[in-house]
């Protein structure tokens, strides 16, 4: 399957009314988890998103300093996934699916 560019939604079956578009980091990132064994668990987390970027849980937290705005949620010990909430367009803009610590 091929990776959305940066501006094209992922398919929504189920009716979400959020719309999820990824930067080019974040489409690089994807590749990675792929080769993880992670994109299972990206992939439920971008379901969680997509039908409500506020859902508690799984848990997030709101990132302060260079990432201010924007929220993060655990993939797993090391790699989360980070992500802006535009509420005027109801998009999510996917920053990164890897590690923030890099």
């Amino acid at each position: 399957m091929s990776q959305p560019t940066s501006e094209e939604p992922l398919p929504n079956p189920q009716g979400a009314s959020w719309r999820l578009i990824y930067t080019k980091q974040a489409q690089k990132d994807a590749k990675k988890l792929a080769f993880s064994n992670l994109k299972e668990k990206a992939e439920e987390l971008l379901a969680v998103l997509q039908d409500n970027p506020f859902q508690n849980p799984p848990p997030y937290e709101k990132l302060v300093g260079d990432l201010s705005g924007a929220y993060s949620r655990r993939i797993n010990i090391q790699h989360r996934l980070v992500y802006e909430v535009i509420e005027s367009e109801q998009v999510i803009k996917i920053i990164r699916m890897w590690t923030h610590y890099q």
